[in-house]
């Protein structure tokens, strides 16, 4: 059969489906059917599964034309998933496909919760098709004669690759690539990405710049018109003075009407915690709810997790209060609405949940926006404007991750060993490691074999060994096990299981949380309030409680920041609203936040776009000073802690920092000398590496961020499934390699690694430098106020949250707010 007879087969088959294909499909399968490698740009819930998996079986077909009555079993394609739930519904499709198609292809899922059983069914017989994770992949490489497995695969497709670029999982998929590469000649790579704001990078990190693979490579993008309706909730009454208080839960009888006049709809939370206050709240004051809302989050148990996922797609459920776990791939047709409560932070992942409703071609997405203090309306009017121009983020890669490499390292070692001039290529082939030098690579070997220089004496290091024919290889079948287990590069704190008493399993929860709490005391979890009995083997033993107050579990992954997309997109949009003139157009929500614009002029001004803004006022807490870069928390943590260094280089003061999305407050018991702050140019990006070093405690941070290394690398063991180690004695562990890396090696990669990723990720040392360098360029406005001002309110409250229980902080922001308002 030719290639257009073969597209012919397929298209008859969509047409028997009453469907039609769209052109991005067809221009894949005639890509892939050339031989080409490449990455789709397609939204989800386009058909992108069927845009990939029927040239995969077409090309089967063509190479095999007895197909029908011959059979050779075997694994022909993987399909790489970053999230297990998307795994059941690639597998229908392509099942289904398959089989009607006349052929005897099997379909099979490995991941975390494959059992034992199928497993070892898998390692006699693999199905043709395997979908995966990119743990489970490299769980395949540790096994012994893996090069017989892979010998025979056509085809990987890499799904949500705009999920793993830009995260060590994506590193380990490049590692993977490569080795795959090798042992398998004739393989296609195809990735799938949503729209990201480099997607050539994308592409190049997938197939390894300058590849073969890339040179014989295309980009095909979904030109699917997809119409996304915005829309603010706005409260009646607007505060003069916002506070991040209440989470948006005064404007829950708004969201009501728009669950009931909805088929479904998903309330996407930022956080576990503030999904879980949600769920209780709503149910609290529409007990006619009960059965018809769920809630849906990362830590709730699988089984409840799988339940609500099927009771959205046989329309059971009116609701669900969720995070982002079903921010991926999962495709509900009923969805109609969605609800953002917050500011999602990022365009992408706004965009990403509105096409979670309208899940058919041709549908509108319709998404509320419902903020949580009034000022985040202003994130509503500039995602307004995104939505329109379609501005999203970049995802920007990992480089150099030397733990990915020693634990890909070791997991080669595992099975078969390797050669180190014959992997060397292939990792240097890679966009992450393609400026290794031969001395690091030199290090890397070393370290696997002795343990590096400061570690030699102990045994428990040196995990490989060096055969006589110079092949690289683990033979202590203890340390091989150990390996197998840790292979990963999602290090979260330790997750204890949530139980009751008499059996009956919740969901994990992380320990830090819990080890705050006494026997006796309630928590809300899943929905539920729960005492806490006592904790046991790892395990969290509970019962019902009918107690009304209740601590609520924070995730430690709670802290979100700005992306610099999303900070600009708002900056734009405090400009507009600061020159605004009578009679002139503008957004509902701009129109909205007209008394809060005409107080904070009253008290300063709305910065313009060549200006930086620096509020000064005295209240009985002491002298603050609050400054506005509009650059998220992240960079707005540093910065306070950079000026505040600088400034006590000018004169002793010492001072508590606060910081939110929108700007920082120092806060001293003296007046702060501010004509000396603007005189001495301290927002200069000179010497900015040397003094973020001294002023933010730069080695502790990276002390924390190397424990996740330590895992990674396999230098510090996390414990057996079912014994796993505390994570303060991970801690502790970690911390002593630290330690020795820092007085005896510090030329050690990991150990500087630690350093590089503090400043790469964590702190954003790149963003950073570009604020500094625009405030450089603007003209300073100092604002001596009599009090705090609207924009100034939010940072001050959210520094009390930190010292006052819920129900004094409102107290007390009440008394606050008489006083302001008189």
């Amino acid at each position: 059969m030719n290639k257009n007879e073969l597209i012919t087969l397929a298209e008859n088959w969509f047409a028997d489906q009453h469907w039609k294909p769209f052109k991005f499909q067809k221009d894949t399968w005639d890509a892939y059917l050339q031989k080409k490698n490449g990455l789709l740009n397609a939204p989800t819930g386009s058909g992108k599964t069927y845009a990939l998996w029927v040239p995969i079986v077409l090309d089967h077909i063509r190479k095999n034309p007895d197909f029908r009555t011959k059979y050779k079993n075997g694994l022909k394609a993987i399909w790489i998933t970053p999230l297990r739930a998307l795994s059941v519904e690639i597998e229908q499709a392509a099942s289904r496909f398959a089989e009607e198609m006349g052929t005897r292809f099997t379909v099979g899922i490995r991941t975390g919760d494959t059992s034992q059983k199928e497993r070892a069914a898998q390692k006699k017989s693999m199905p043709d098709l395997l979908i995966t994770t990119p743990e489970s992949l490299h769980l395949l490489l540790s096994s012994k004669n893996y090069q017989k497995t892979f010998k025979d695969l056509q085809a990987i497709v890499i799904d949500e690759w705009h999920e793993l670029l830009g995260t060590k999982r994506g590193v380990q998929v490049e590692l993977g690539l490569s080795r795959l590469k090798t042992i398998a000649k004739d393989l296609r790579i195809w990735g799938i990405s949503a729209t990201i704001g480099n997607l050539q990078q994308a592409r190049e990190v997938l197939l390894g710049p300058e590849s073969e693979a890339l040179k014989n490579s295309v980009m095909i993008k979904a030109k699917l018109k997809k119409k996304i309706d915005v829309r603010s909730i706005i409260p009646e009454k607007m505060e003069k003075f916002p506070w991040r208080g209440h989470l948006g839960l005064h404007l829950i009888d708004e969201v009501v009407p728009i669950i009931k006049g909805s088929k479904t709809t998903l309330l996407f939370t930022n956080t576990r915690s503030q999904c879980e206050i949600w769920f209780q709240k709503l149910m609290h004051k529409y007990p006619e709810f009960a059965g018809e809302v769920a809630m849906h989050h990362g830590s709730i148990n699988k089984e409840t997790r799988l339940w609500v996922e099927q009771a959205i797609r046989n329309e059971s459920l009116k609701a669900v209060v969720c995070t982002s776990s079903l921010d991926l791939g999962v495709d509900f047709a009923p969805v109609e609405t969605i609800v953002q409560i917050g500011g999602p932070k990022g365009v992408a992942r706004f965009l990403q949940r509105a096409g979670r409703s309208g899940h058919q071609p041709g549908k509108v997405s319709l998404i509320y926006f419902l903020p949580t203090h009034a000022i985040e309306l202003i994130e509503a009017s500039a995602l307004q404007k995104a939505v329109e121009k379609k501005a999203v983020e970049d995802r920007v890669p990992y480089l150099m991750s030397f733990d990915v490499l020693v634990q890909y390292l070791n997991t080669l070692a595992v099975s078969d060993g390797f050669y180190p001039r014959e992997i060397f290529p292939e990792i240097a082939s890679t966009f992450c490691f393609q400026g290794i030098t031969e001395e690091e690579w030199r290090w890397v070997l070393n370290f696997i074999t002795k343990g590096s220089q400061s570690l030699q004496a102990y045994d428990e290091y040196k995990k490989v060994e060096i055969e006589e024919d110079g092949r690289f290889k683990i033979n202590n079948r203890g340390v091989a096990m150990r390996h197998r287990l840790q292979i990963g590069t999602i290090v979260s704190d330790a997750m204890l299981s949530v139980k009751y008493m008499k059996g009956g399993y919740i969901g994990t929860i992380e320990e830090w949380f819990i080890s705050k709490l006494n026997p006796g005391d309630v928590f809300t979890f899943a929905g539920r309030n729960l005492e806490l009995v006592r904790i046991k083997n790892m395990q969290v033993l509970v019962r019902k409680s009918s107690k009304k107050t209740s601590k609520v579990p924070s995730w430690m992954g709670g802290r979100m920041t700005f992306s610099a997309q999303m900070s600009e997109l708002l900056r734009e949009e405090m400009y507009t609203a600061a020159t605004l003139r009578k009679g002139e157009k503008r957004t509902r929500e701009l129109s909205a936040l007209a008394p809060i614009f005409k107080r904070q002029k009253k008290e300063s001004v709305i910065p313009k776009n060549d200006e930086f803004l620096i509020e000064t006022f005295k209240t009985r807490e002491g002298y603050h000073a609050v400054f506005y870069p509009f650059e998220g928390r992240f960079v707005h943590e540093a910065l306070g802690s950079l000026l505040a260094y600088r400034i006590s280089l000018l004169s002793p003061i010492s001072f508590s920092i606060a910081f939110n999305d929108y700007g920082f407050e120092l806060l001293s018991d003296q007046p702060i000398d501010m004509q000396q702050v603007i005189d001495n140019d301290l927002f200069s990006a000179e010497y900015l590496m040397d003094d973020l070093y001294k002023s933010l405690n730069a080695t502790e941070m990276a002390r924390r961020k190397f424990r996740d290394i330590a895992v990674i690398a396999g230098l510090v063991f996390a414990g057996y499934p079912n014994k796993l180690v505390k994570s303060k004695h991970l801690q502790s562990n970690s911390q002593l390699l630290f330690s020795v890396f820092r007085d005896y090696e510090d030329d050690n990669l990991l150990y500087r690694q630690a350093f590089r990723e503090t400043f790469e990720h964590q702190l954003e040392e790149v963003r950073l430098r570009l604020a500094l360098e625009r405030i450089a360029n603007q003209e300073t406005v100092w604002k001596e106020c009599e009090k705090p001002t609207p924009f100034s309110f939010p940072i001050i409250t959210d520094r009390l949250r930190e010292k006052l229980s819920s129900e004094k902080l409102e107290d007390r922001i009440r008394r606050m707010l008489q006083q302001l308002e008189k």
